[in-house]
């Protein structure tokens, strides 16, 4: 394949606008936010994000390059086809599912992070704890976008795929170190457009080639492959509800997500935001979804790709750029990868964005360093937005299935932090004791049921297990959900069981060395009231405290006292007023 000097000129132009719109933003917003608080103006645009930016921005975080190129191998690959394509039905729910019952909680208590009701109800160390899934999640989300990214660029103007990737990243990591979301956010509007544009002035050219046949006549009948639409066996329904589920519940508890939310101007908008994007989700997969079938439909001896197809030589996941590179006119070929190479940046921003923002507020500064000023906090920010932007680099660059990457960065999500959000948000009651409990219980649970991706075997075989030609074992028990449940009950059930045993005195107070039940003053609970040091409130910021009368001795150490404590709090109290 010959040196691309047009697609070379198409990748250079489309990178060029990207980079100037984060730019402009960057210097648009650049005095926004009060003094001391522009680390916040950072992680939440100043919460006043609009309508159109913020459905723009809501939509471009999920439908990047995984999104796109996913959907589309998904589609191609004969052993899956239609009916495995599972991420554009089961992310459009879980935003249409977040918006429904997450985005209103979480924005009218004023959260600046996802992790914020984590450290204001369980206390820093399991804030810590749920840091680390949240940061492999988004990690590996990047990383499954600039393996596509990458893989695209290689296509249109024939250079190798590990440099193509790397200033894939470099051109993300910059205009997101300068603007953070409003950057993010302005990028995405243009990202979206062109991923719109781009796609569906390809796909006509790419339907008309000679040598595709009716992708109508492929969807039911085998011509050169099996039926793209797909079929899901009675022996793999349980993995498919068990994927679908993950994508579904999986897809919610994400900073990149409640980002977003948190940054819309009222709650209300929080969820309009989410609704629209869910919409739009569906509307993007649609060009994606017909590039895979035409892939299938294609007779590639009859094109200048020659043989064998895509899926003989293994780059089935890269059939997005090959339909467009192969099956249309030169000048639309160009345009179409130009514009998709520059806006599936749209979600790995977004992801180096979120992970850098839980980093420095929630690890950084109220874990370790609650005195530090603001401009230090907007510094780690940018020092941790480098260096997840390369440890996301790092992992593209091994990746070998785009949707391997994709099942892998919500499964620690699904199983870890769903269960968790749950229980914050709406079970009253459970304590650290049953959070720490119930993240032990679904990684172990996790981890035991192996993944062929990682070549991790498992070490817990459920029923229906079978091992594959290349000697791995594969489990058709849906255990993924399994651990899911288990964490969630295993959380509640061991925090009321603590809570008992503290209360009726069967333990001692001085067991409670977590400070969860009994200890309703200590400073780890002044930590959770203020989410900050104590020593940093004067009086005047103390919200006044109403006389209480006929407190009991056990409802004055109870867990739901220093909740009540909590919602007292100056600073929720005025985000809530707002």
């Amino acid at each position: 394949m010959a040196f691309h000097v047009e697609g070379l000129v198409a990748i250079v132009v489309f990178y060029l606008a990207i980079l100037a719109v984060g730019i402009w933003a960057a210097w648009k917003t650049k005095n926004t936010g009060s003094e001391g608080d522009r680390s916040e103006a950072i992680i939440v645009g100043g919460r006043d994000i609009g309508l159109l930016v913020g459905g723009f921005t809501m939509t471009a975080t999920w439908v990047g390059g995984g999104y796109i190129n996913g959907t589309a191998e998904a589609v191609y690959v004969p052993d899956y086809g239609l009916a495995w394509a599972q991420a554009p039905i089961g992310y459009s729910l879980s935003l249409i599912l977040g918006g429904l019952f997450f985005a209103k909680p979480m924005r009218s208590k004023g959260y600046v992070t996802m992790l914020d009701p984590f450290q204001q109800l369980y206390g820093k160390r399991m804030g810590g704890l749920l840091f680390i899934p949240a940061l492999m999640g988004e990690m590996f989300w990047a990383a499954a976008i600039f393996s596509a990214l990458g893989a695209t660029i290689s296509v249109i103007i024939d250079i190798n795929v590990n440099i193509s990737v790397i200033i894939s990243a470099l051109i993300a990591t910059m205009y997101t170190l300068v603007g953070g979301l409003y950057s993010v956010a302005y990028t995405d509007v243009v990202q979206l457009f062109c991923i719109f544009l781009g796609l569906w002035i390809s796909v006509p050219f790419a339907m008309s080639h000679p040598a595709v046949t009716d992708i109508g006549l492929t969807a039911v009948h085998q011509v050169y492959q099996a039926p793209w639409l797909g079929s899901v066996n009675s022996l793999d329904i349980y993995t498919w509800l068990d994927n679908f589920f993950l994508l579904t519940l999986g897809g919610i508890p994400w900073q990149a997500y409640f980002q977003r939310v948190l940054s819309s101007s009222s709650a209300t908008y929080a969820q309009v935001l989410s609704f629209l994007a869910a919409f739009g989700c569906l509307v993007m997969a649609i060009p994606a979804v017909l590039i895979g079938a035409i892939g299938a439909s294609t007779a590639w001896n009859q094109t200048d790709y020659g043989v064998p197809d895509p899926k003989s030589k293994k780059e089935a996941d890269m059939i997005l750029p090959i339909v467009l590179q192969y099956l249309c006119p030169v000048y639309v070929s160009f345009f179409g990868l130009g514009a998709v190479s520059a806006a599936v940046m749209s979600s790995a921003d977004s992801s180096i964005l979120s992970a850098s923002s839980m980093f420095a507020r929630n690890i950084y500064q109220l874990s370790f360093r609650q005195n530090a000023s603001d401009r230090e906090i907007v510094w780690v920010m940018r020092i941790t937005v480098l260096l997840f932007g390369a440890s996301a680099t790092a992992m593209a660059l091994l990746a070998s299935s785009v949707y391997g990457l994709w099942y892998l960065s919500s499964d620690l999500v699904y199983i870890i932090i769903f269960p968790q959000l749950l229980c914050v948000l709406f079970i009253k009651g459970t304590n650290t004791y049953g959070a720490i409990a119930g993240y032990l219980f679904g990684l172990v649970l996790r981890i035991t049921g192996g993944e062929p991706y990682l070549y991790l075997q498992p070490l817990i075989f459920y029923p229906g297990w079978y091992q594959d030609d290349n000697n791995l074992y594969i489990q058709r028990f849906p255990f993924k959900t399994l651990a899911m449940l288990t964490s969630f009950f295993t959380n509640v059930i061991v925090s009321y069981l603590a809570k008992y045993l503290f209360e009726s005195g069967t333990l001692p107070p001085k067991l409670d060395f977590l400070d969860a039940v009994v200890a309703r003053y200590s400073r780890e609970h002044m930590d959770k009231a203020t989410l900050v040091k104590s020593d940093n409130i004067v009086l005047n910021e103390l919200a006044p405290v109403n006389p209480r009368h006929s407190l009991t001795l056990s409802s004055t150490f109870t867990n739901k006292e220093a909740f009540n404590y909590v919602d007292s709090s100056p600073e929720l109290s005025n985000t809530e007023d707002n």
